[in-house]
Formats: C-alpha cells, sequence, structure tokens
C-alpha cells in the first residue's frame, strides 16, 4: 500500500502545467482554423518582422553553442559523468544513437533532402549566378551544412543542461526548468520556472506542428503514387490518424519495449534505402559530389555560421539558415529531454560528440545521397524537379525523384514507410516528454503515467492539422519562427547555470 501511494505521489500530473499547454493549443487552432486566411497571412507578416528586426541573434546563438560545447567536452568537465555513481549506461551505443536521431530528425528530414537543393540552385547564396556550376556546388552543401554540427549543438545544449542537475543532484522532476536549477535551487513551484517550462511547450508544440506540416503531404504523395488514390487533405488527416494510432501504441508500450525498437528498426531500414540508391543511382556522381560538398562546406563554415547577408539583402539567410536554426531551437528542448532520459551513464563529452557526429553524419547521409541524386536528375536534363517543386509541390517532387529508381512504387512505398515512422518515433518521444514535463516528479528511470502519454501522443496532432488546413510552407516556418525567439534567452539562463553548477560541484 505504501509503495502505491509513493508511486502516485511520484506521478501525479501537474495540473496548471497540463491546462496551460491544452490553453495554447487552443489558442492557437481556433482562430487558424476560423480565419485560416487573415491568420496565415498574420504569420507570415510576423515572420518577416521576426527575421528582419532578430535574425542576427539567431547566427550568434549558433555559433555560440557551437564554441560553448566544444569548450564543454574538450576541458576537464568532459569527463563528468551524467550518474549519481558509477550506472553503466541504459541503451547499447547502437540503439542510443537510434533513438537521438529518430527524435531529433523526424520526417522532415524524409521532406527536405532530396529537393532542398532545388531553391539553392534557383537562388543560391553569396552572389553566385543561379543555376551556375557554383550554385551547383552550393545547392549540394548548404542541406548538409543546416542538418550539420551547429544544428546538432543547438539539440545539445539543453541535453547536458538538463542532463547534469538530474542525474548528479538526483532530481526529481525532468523539465526544460531542470537546466536552470543553479538559479531556482531545486525548487519546481516557482513562477519564473513555470514560465520557462511554458515557453518549452510552446515551442515543442510549434515545432512538432511544422515537422508534421512538412512530412504529412510527402507521406500521402507517396500513397498516392503507390495506390493511384488522390493525394487530398482527407488522406492527410488520415495519415496523421495512422501516425498518431503508431506512436500512441509504442508510447503505451514505454520507452524500451516501444520507441526503442521502433527507432532500431526504421534506422536500419533507413540505411539499407540510402545504400540501394547509392548503388542503383549514379554512383560515381554522388560520391564525387557529396567528397566536394564537405570540403567546401569544411573550408566555408565559418562564413556560413556568420553570414548575414547584410550588403546584399537577398533574403538568403532569412529564409533558409535563421528559419532552420529557429527550428532546431524550437525543437532544441524536447530533443534536450528525451536525450537526457535515455543518457544516463555517459559522459558529457560522450553526449555531445555523440549527438554532434552521428546526427551530422546520419542527416548528412540523406543530403549526400537523395539531395545529389535530384540534382543529378536535373542537371542531366532527366526530370525538371525545380518545375516540379514550383508548379505542383516538394511533395511531389520527391516522387518524381522516387520514379527514377528501380522499383519506383515499392521505393516509393518503402519511403512512405520511413517517413511514416520518422513522424512516429519523433511524436511518440515528444509525447513522453509532455507528459514528463507535465507530471509533478519523475526520478530518474521512471516513467509518466501510459494515460498520460497517449493523451499528449494525441494532442500534439491537433496542431499540425490545423497547420495543413491553412496551407503554405510558408506559414508552417512562420510558426516555428515565431515560438523559437524566447527560447534564446532560456538557452543562456542554461549555459550559465551549468557552468555555475559544474565549477561549484567540481572547482
Amino acid at each position: 500500500m505504501a509503495a502505491g501511494s509513493k508511486t502516485l505521489k511520484n506521478h501525479k500530473v501537474d495540473w496548471p502545467g497540463f491546462i496551460a499547454s491544452i490553453a495554447v493549443i487552443l489558442a492557437v487552432c481556433i482562430p487558424l482554423l476560423l480565419f485560416p486566411e487573415s491568420g496565415g497571412k498574420f504569420l507570415v507578416n510576423l515572420y518577416g518582422s521576426v527575421t528582419s528586426h532578430f535574425g542576427f541573434l539567431y547566427m550568434l546563438a549558433g555559433m555560440a553553442v557551437l564554441v560553448f560545447l566544444f569548450w564543454l567536452a574538450l576541458g576537464p568537465y568532459g569527463k563528468v559523468r551524467l550518474a549519481a555513481g558509477d550506472e553503466e549506461p541504459d541503451f547499447s551505443t547502437l540503439s542510443w544513437v537510434a533513438m537521438l536521431f529518430c527524435a531529433g530528425v523526424g520526417a522532415g528530414l524524409m521532406y527536405w533532402a532530396p529537393i532542398e537543393w532545388g531553391y539553392y540552385y534557383d537562388s543560391p547564396p553569396f552572389g553566385a549566378e543561379p543555376r551556375s556550376a557554383e550554385a551547383a556546388e552550393w545547392a549540394s552543401t548548404y542541406g548538409i551544412f543546416h542538418w550539420g554540427p551547429t544544428a546538432w549543438a543547438l539539440y545539445c545544449l539543453p541535453t547536458v543542461a538538463i542532463a547534469y542537475p538530474y542525474y548528479a543532484k538526483k532530481m526529481t522532476f525532468l523539465r526544460l526548468s531542470t537546466s536552470c536549477h543553479y538559479f531556482f535551487g531545486g525548487d519546481q513551484e516557482t513562477r519564473s520556472e513555470r514560465v520557462i517550462d511554458w515557453l518549452f511547450m510552446i515551442g515543442l508544440l510549434g515545432g512538432a506542428g511544422t515537422s508534421l506540416g512538412f512530412s504529412t503531404p510527402l507521406i500521402a504523395a507517396c500513397v498516392s503514387r503507390v495506390t493511384g488514390l488522390e493525394a487530398d487533405f482527407t488522406m492527410e488527416v488520415a495519415i496523421v490518424v495512422v501516425s498518431v494510432a503508431i506512436f500512441a501504441t509504442s508510447v503505451w508500450l514505454g520507452l524500451k519495449k516501444g520507441i526503442k525498437r521502433l527507432s532500431d528498426f526504421n534506422m536500419w531500414l533507413a540505411f539499407v534505402l540510402l545504400a540501394f540508391v547509392l548503388i542503383a543511382g549514379p554512383t560515381v556522381f554522388l560520391l564525387k559530389t557529396s567528397v566536394n560538398s564537405l570540403g567546401l562546406m569544411a573550408q566555408n563554415f565559418v562564413r556560413m555560421n556568420s553570414w548575414t547577408d547584410a550588403f546584399t539583402d537577398s533574403g538568403f539567410v532569412e529564409s533558409w539558415t535563421v528559419f532552420y536554426w529557429a527550428w532546431w531551437i524550437a525543437y532544441a528542448p524536447f530533443v534536450g529531454l528525451f536525450v537526457t532520459r535515455i543518457s544516463r551513464g555517459r559522459t558529457l563529452r560522450q553526449v555531445i560528440f555523440g549527438m554532434l557526429g552521428f546526427g551530422t553524419l546520419g542527416a548528412g547521409l540523406f543530403y549526400m545521397i537523395f539531395g545529389n541524386f535530384g540534382l543529378y536528375l536535373e542537371m542531366q536534363g532527366t526530370v525538371e524537379i525545380t518545375r516540379v517543386m514550383s508548379e505542383q509541390n516538394g511533395s511531389e517532387a520527391v516522387v518524381a525523384i522516387l520514379d527514377q529508381l528501380p522499383a519506383a512504387s515499392l521505393i516509393a512505398g518503402i519511403y512512405a514507410l520511413i517517413a511514416l515512422i520518422f513522424s512516429a518515433t519523433t511524436y511518440d518521444s515528444a509525447s513522453y516528454i509532455l507528459a514528463s514535463a507535465a507530471t509533478r516528479q519523475l526520478p530518474a528511470g521512471d516513467d509518466p503515467e501510459r494515460w498520460h502519454r497517449v493523451f499528449w501522443a494525441m494532442a500534439l496532432a491537433v496542431l499540425p492539422i490545423t497547420l495543413m488546413f491553412v496551407g503554405g510552407l510558408k506559414v508552417v516556418q512562420s510558426a516555428t519562427l515565431v515560438v523559437s525567439l524566447p527560447l534564446i534567452f532560456v538557452g543562456v539562463l542554461m549555459s550559465v547555470s551549468l557552468v555555475k553548477q559544474l565549477k561549484m560541484d567540481l572547482g
């Protein structure tokens, strides 16, 4: 009886946080559903205002986080173990990588990797001539950069800032405010902590809506290619429902039986598909272009991280790099909380280099193989991918690329399955973390209540359906950037808090 009472107390729902998050969903979705056209225009205008006035903050944040993490990993604090004692890691390195990768990239990678080069080929950075050889070089490089070390550094900062106090201080709650433990002294009921956790939930809901807003039309286009059915809004809603059912089931099964197994399976399936495209496609071109892109990015990494386009004002940085950094920042607290949950027993150095290295490698392979394959088709005149993108949409362009592979229908089906599971693994991780954040006490190793996790799995589907109803890539991008801006300042707080704690505990 006593044990049961303890469990009930530990897993008691944090109703203020729970209700506030529901209120955010309703406050965002109801106006957009009632006034879709004006709501969409408002978000796009707000996006333009934020990027023009605060875009440089995102560039500074990316550079600062990268430098800070390398200082942390290469210094004496890098050996600090995320554990109260000498516990071994809960998961093997392979499963750990699979889970952090699936949680971090989602199906957005499946949408952008094959076609992102098309936007840069037509409107290249640094004043290059559109559709020139120089434009092609930048086109094959910039996607790898946007999903590279800086992106994963933005994910990694909240991970280490949350994980150290959670494990070393034996915190009993897993929330974003855990990362600011130094300032709050372990009190989880202060108003400031409530604000931080509320900003996290807003950011996660916005980032989650963005990811499904990209991936669902892509999955619908692939299903349409296989079945011949029309890829309309009804099909997109049906796909969201199926995705919700998958990740609700996975969440119900728990971290080890559900999320881990689903992530392991999808990682292997994705790498098999990548190997197939590399072999069946223009292998030499893909390899040569990939090596060239890695070299170009290495030579210009500092420039790409600091380029604000101050003199030409082409809009490239605001439309792409600022958008991506905003996306990562909006998603970073969720990824940080989830990777914290699976990283007990690892050192700070292992977590930092593991996330930056394996995350960059996994995302880069998609761009180097699928992206360069699409670029090859365009440059050879086999398929005008950029024309399909402009006249139809990005999802149809992805299908057009897949159509050039052997057994195209089968490949499109596998591609849709991988994207669907990526969505599921991202959202079962997100619902797990939302349930954790809305639980008053959650000691290391414990899970939130099942009904609580399943509820958030269903609630997370509301915003992406709304964004798809409003329509437009720009609307989805705008929603992400707007919700991420306050989290930049939270990142400064968590960095200072982590260093203060490490110095206080270890000297």
